[in-house]
């Protein structure tokens, strides 16, 4: 089956959808930054037949057009699944179950979500995920007033701040991974302002670990994750919800902080079955 697209009008938005697989069971998947929901095709072949896949590209991502201003609130998520599940789902009078991947900033999105509506969610597949670790900048630049200023500033002017990262690098304070990630975003004039309004955008999704471990565990919800061994974005042994052996599981592949891609493709599947 060949990936279908298409677009959720949603308040004065178009959100693109995209869908591929045809099994009974619905599997929302959330992207990386910098990606789309075409990114998750890769998993169509080991997983189209038990799941029907269902890929979001979020705000200023992809070929969605948001106009709600720099907020994607939790709420708005929720809202356009909604929509997505009515015109769908045939019998609309019970709680409608699916499961959840996300994959780094789609992972975030996915925690979050779960805090939300754990009722209807049977599994949720994590890659990579960010949100289990508060990133400083991240956090400056997103919650509070004068940091998102100073975020916008250098998105403009990054100069200064190039000179701050070769100075980390020659000192070693930076490993060259993160640097070559952190260039890739801001190179580029364009990129720095898809840098700024996607990170801005998606700031609302903040996932509480203190209740994620509570409705993990009171939910018996089965939690599997990916990691890259070298992954220096995301690291496993940062991840707190490990120590929950009951209902959640590691797994740690040779690669790095790209996993979706069709060598990682069957080890992905095969964490919807265990």
């Amino acid at each position: 089956m060949k990936l279908q697209t298409h677009t959720i009008p949603y308040k004065q938005s178009l959100v693109n959808v995209s869908v591929f697989g045809n099994g009974p069971k619905w599997l929302f998947c959330f992207h990386g930054f910098g990606q789309d929901g075409s990114s998750f095709q890769v998993l169509e072949n080991p997983l189209g037949s038990a799941y029907t896949l269902i890929a979001i590209d979020f705000p200023f991502h992809g070929k969605t057009e948001w106009n709600e201003g720099l907020t994607m609130s939790p709420e708005d998520l929720l809202g356009i699944l909604a929509i997505i599940i009515h015109e769908n789902n045939e019998s609309n009078d019970k709680p409608f179950v699916f499961s959840i991947l996300g994959y780094s900033l789609g992972g975030r999105v996915a925690l979050h979500l779960i805090q939300m509506i754990p009722t209807q969610i049977e599994r949720m597949v994590l890659l990579a995920p960010d949100g289990l670790k508060v990133n400083f900048w991240y956090w400056l630049g997103t919650q509070t007033w004068a940091g998102n200023k100073l975020f916008k500033y250098t998105m403009k002017k990054p100069e200064w701040f190039f000179s701050l990262l070769n100075l980390s690098s020659k000192a070693g304070l930076a490993n060259k991974s993160v640097i070559k990630f952190v260039h890739k975003s801001i190179d580029d004039d364009a990129e720095r302002v898809l840098l700024y309004n996607r990170w801005t955008t998606m700031r609302l999704f903040k996932p509480n670990l203190a209740a994620l471990k509570h409705i993990i565990s009171k939910k018996e919800i089965p939690v599997r994750f990916l990691y890259g061994s070298y992954d220096r974005v995301i690291l496993s042994k940062r991840n707190s919800l490990k120590k929950d052996s009951k209902n959640v599981t590691v797994t740690v592949v040779e690669g790095g902080h790209e996993l979706l891609k069709e060598k990682f493709s069957t080890v992905i599947a095969s964490l919807f079955s265990r």
